[in-house]
């Protein structure tokens, strides 16, 4: 117990290394999979959907920067309500920072089987979850051996997934010429999933959706505990991560439904989860569709392994402030919170269970809209004498994540108001014992 107190991780990460976090975080799932469900819910039109989520994650990524700066210690928004505002939104934006990105690593782990099967043509999609199982296994093993190692593989695995879309995007240019307006309208679609059934109300469902594909910029503050100079390393890596994945958004965007339609890029079923690649299969460029296979296998493995990274910082930083079990705060001998890797591995694996990335993402994108509204409800309690950035902004970040939460289907946004309660109630408990404890 005496040493328990003294339980740190190292600072091992500067600006390249970060922002190949950030990106190896945000480049995966999100261009690769969300992408093609924001389509399917509002057509063309989720270029708006693109630009929206691009705007608040900017917003929310600069609070974070903020914060994180402030406050460089692994837990992100966990620790920042502790700090700025009361131990019951500190423990809530851990909750559902658990909840969110467990629901994000289990659609990766599914969006990497699908294009996995695809690639090596296998028809039989009996092999999806066991494959996203077998990815997860894998990945929580890797990490279990140190972050140094899995930030080089993660560099790796981002060089190859920026490759693949960029040659997705000039590969599709001279269709989407070719084809000039005519799959742009009508741009406002009426939606249907969901329950959304305006033109509007479809372009803020997939407004949420995307939203969640650009918050892999959060990890970068999750890990702040282990990143050099965080001052002035954390707000570059995370600037430079946004720029770069809203560039390659977009020119994705364009030219998927410029080049084969919204209806064949948003083709994102239960059983068919690789909407670039079959998007790919159009194109003039022989072997599109394997180069863009290769390259999603990629970025969705990437994402999972700083997925399970993250997570598993905010569940040790959870256990060391004792809102969880202590015993998740446990290092080994690389200095890794191992048991708090395990837990989460475990976590996504049953999450994955449920095989539908329609049904984890839009749980992710409630969670995670929730769990940025308290960052940048934190981000609100800085002093001006400590701030880098201006007020308004986390004020934009705040009531937009709000308005967002609620576009996703009621019964998504009714479970988590559901799980939010749970965690509340648990940590009720929880203290209670403890002053019982006490007592005796």
């Amino acid at each position: 117990m005496a040493s328990q107190p003294h339980q740190s991780l190292k600072r091992q990460l500067g600006i390249p290394g970060a922002i190949a976090l950030g990106l190896g975080s945000i480049v995966g799932t999100g261009v690769f999979v969300s992408i093609g469900l924001a389509a399917g819910i509002a057509g063309p039109a989720m270029l708006i959907a693109v630009a929206i989520g691009a705007l608040v994650a900017t917003c929310n990524g600069l609070n974070s920067a903020q914060l994180a700066t402030n406050h460089p210690v692994s837990g992100g928004a966990y620790e920042y309500g502790y700090r700025y505002l009361n131990p019951w939104l500190g423990f809530t934006a851990g909750w559902m920072f658990l909840i969110a990105k467990s629901a994000s690593a289990a659609t990766a782990a599914l969006g990497f089987a699908g294009y996995v099967l695809n690639l090596f043509g296998l028809s039989d999609r009996s092999l999806l979850v066991p494959t996203a199982l077998g990815a997860v296994v894998i990945l929580t093993g890797l990490i279990l051996t140190g972050i140094k190692r899995s930030n080089v593989i993660n560099i790796g695995i981002v060089s190859v997934t920026i490759f693949s879309l960029v040659f997705f995007v000039l590969a599709g240019l001279p269709l989407a010429i070719a084809e000039g307006a005519t799959n742009f309208t009508p741009f406002f679609q009426s939606g249907t999933e969901g329950g959304t059934n305006t033109a509007i109300g479809s372009v803020f469902h997939a407004a949420a959706l995307m939203f969640v594909a650009y918050t892999g910029y959060g990890r970068i503050a999750t890990l702040g505990e282990e990143i050099r100079e965080p001052r002035r390393t954390i707000p570059r890596a995370m600037i430079t991560t946004l720029i770069i994945t809203m560039l390659l958004y977009t020119g994705v965007a364009v030219v998927g439904i410029g080049s084969v339609g919204a209806d064949t890029l948003g083709s994102v079923t239960r059983q068919e989860v690789a909407p670039l690649e079959v998007a790919a299969r159009n194109f003039a460029v022989p072997g599109s569709s394997i180069i863009m296979a290769v390259g999603a296998v990629t970025a969705t493995l990437g994402v999972l392994l700083n997925l399970i990274l993250g997570l598993s910082r905010v569940l040790f930083a959870m256990g060391r402030r004792r809102d969880l079990p202590r015993v998740v705060a446990r290092l080994n001998q690389s200095t890794t919170p191992y048991i708090a890797v395990i837990i989460m591995g475990v976590a996504i694996a049953a999450i994955v269970l449920i095989g539908d990335v329609r049904i984890t993402w839009s749980f992710s994108a409630f969670t995670v809209l929730v769990y940025y509204a308290l960052t940048d409800l934190s981000a609100l309690q800085i002093p001006d004498s400590d701030r880098l950035y201006p007020r308004w902004i986390a004020w934009v970040g705040l009531c937009a994540c709000l308005f967002l939460a609620f576009w996703v289907e009621q019964q998504i946004w009714l479970m988590g108001l559901g799980l939010i309660a749970v965690g509340l109630v648990w940590r009720w408990v929880m203290q209670n014992l403890s002053a019982y404890s006490a007592e005796d």
